[in-house]
């Protein structure tokens, strides 16, 4: 957790250190052990929090490390899909429910309702109204109670916004849940109920109160709001495959760069309507500012009608205009965005793999919060972690890992990372010195003694010349000494 929160740099190495490699390559594959124990579990056997960790971190390439990504991956494939998918299908059969109720049904029999149908829409309404809408709020007020008793709170000027709004996920369940509540306060099924119609039908939507009134226009356009907002929490589901996550987390980073785009294009379409407004012309789609600017935004889409262009050539400054619009917009402003684009991708693409892991890692520690200890030790049992794995093949390990195979050229390894010491395993005994692991002043005193023995060795070689001419040399002290008094007194004795 420290390492997590104020030392990130280290965490390679401490990742690193829990692989081993083997440097035996055997069909072209190579074993690999990962010791993942103790970071998937803790020391009472429940779900380890290193996981939150690493993704309260927001790392894209720590979480992409082959630590992470292996035990991360297993108990996602192994336990948490399962589960978070489980969650998700009772929203997708309100989804379907709603697509029945609002999109299909109103469109059978040419528009003519009969009973069954108006039994079927009123019950696929009700549906959604009490097990969509209830199920919403339910979330929400759980989701506002956790960060009241937690205080996490974010402050947008002066005001105190709940931290969970700041997740898009849970900020578009508030935004359907709202127009889930509009839609119920206009639900034309409510209002004719009070007064059945001239037929006499049951559930109908057709009445006085609410034809003509503009309720169902504007319940109609709730209906269209709420299903892009459906489909759009269902983007989540994407994290079952990462390469499908990553593209959608690039789109939404790349929004940016469109919105600009699309900034500069409204300032510039009310700039030129509103000019070309000032000029005396008879065009009659450039007669005022709205019109205007909704023919140059009609000549950006292109959707302007090619005819009209007829009208507009007639009148020369407002051609002029028009002309230089499309040179700023279409031709300048839309490669510009291309430009942006590009470059955006191309900065953000490397991490978006561990933005998209990191997002996987959120929902696994959140899905997991809800797995019954039942079925967190069955998976436990199923990854047989207390089994001792072999290095190579005979050679009984370490317990706590889990050992794949991968191919020989990913990771080329020729130094066997187990260091092997002769003798007792006794933790009474003192750690044996490893080969290699000298200081310097080790290596400063090996030195000294290799040059002293080379010294002895020189001179040794040079005083086996001198005793072959009669004279000793076991020293340059003693031995120069004696030849010297010898030298005197053979000079004595000659005199």
């Amino acid at each position: 957790h420290r390492l997590c929160a104020d030392a990130t740099a280290l965490l390679p190495t401490l990742l690193d250190g829990l692989i081993w490699r083997s440097k035996l390559a055997i069909s072209s594959q190579r074993r690999v052990n990962y010791y993942v124990k103790h970071v998937i579990q803790d020391g009472d056997g429940k779900f380890n929090k290193a996981l939150r960790w690493l993704v309260d971190a927001q790392d894209p390439k720590i979480i992409c490390h082959p630590v992470v990504v292996l035990f991360s991956d297993m108990i996602w494939g192994r336990l948490a899909n399962k589960y978070f998918f489980a969650s998700r299908c009772y929203f997708m059969v309100t989804l379907l429910v709603f697509i029945v109720s609002q999109s299909i049904l109103q469109h059978l029999n040419d528009g003519k309702e009969d009973d069954t149908q108006r039994i079927a829409a009123f019950v696929c309404r009700l549906f959604i109204y009490i097990g969509s809408m209830g199920q919403l709020f339910v979330n929400q007020v759980r989701y506002l109670v956790s960060n009241c008793k937690t205080k996490s709170f974010v402050s947008v000027g002066c005001i105190k916004v709940p931290e969970y709004l700041f997740d898009m996920q849970k900020l578009g369940a508030l935004a359907l849940l709202t127009v889930l509540f509009l839609m119920c306060t206009q639900e034309p099924i409510f209002h004719c109920a009070a007064e059945v119609g001239g037929n006499g039908d049951l559930f109908t939507q057709r009445c006085p109160s609410v034809e003509g009134t503009g309720r169902q226009d504007a319940y109609s356009a709730l209906s269209m709001i709420a299903l892009l907002l459906y489909w759009g929490l269902l983007v989540d589901l994407t994290i079952f495959s990462m390469r499908i996550s990553a593209y959608t987390l690039v789109c939404g980073r790349v929004l940016s760069e469109l919105g600009l785009f699309l900034g500069g294009m409204c300032f510039l379409v009310l700039a030129f309507s509103s000019s070309i407004g000032a000029l005396k012309h008879k065009s009659k789609d450039f007669s005022d500012i709205p019109k205007g600017a909704l023919s140059l935004l009609e000549i950006t889409l292109g959707l302007f009608p090619t005819e009209h262009f007829m009208s507009v050539q007639k009148e020369v400054p407002v051609l002029i205009a028009v002309s230089l619009f499309i040179i700023i917009v279409t031709v300048f402003l839309l490669n510009l965005l291309v430009a942006q684009l590009n470059g955006a991708y191309h900065a953000i693409y490397a991490d978006m793999v561990g933005f998209a892991r990191l997002t996987r890692g959120t929902i696994i520690v959140s899905t997991l919060a809800g797995v019954s200890d039942k079925r967190w030790n069955r998976f436990l049992s199923a990854l047989k972690l207390e089994e001792k794995l072999e290095f190579n093949e005979g050679d009984i390990g370490l317990a706590g890992g889990i050992q794949v195979l991968e191919p020989s050229s990913a990771n080329p390894s020729a130094v066997d990372r187990i260091k092997r010491f002769a003798g007792s395993t006794s933790s009474r005994m003192p750690w044996p010195a490893e080969q290699g692991d000298i200081d310097e002043e080790d290596k400063f005193e090996r030195l000294e003694k290799v040059i002293h023995r080379a010294t002895k060795k020189m001179t040794g070689g040079r005083g086996g010349k001198k005793r072959g001419a009669g004279s000793s040399s076991l020293g340059q002290g003693s031995s120069s000494g004696q030849g010297a008094s010898g030298g005197s007194a053979g000079s004595g004795d000659s005199e």
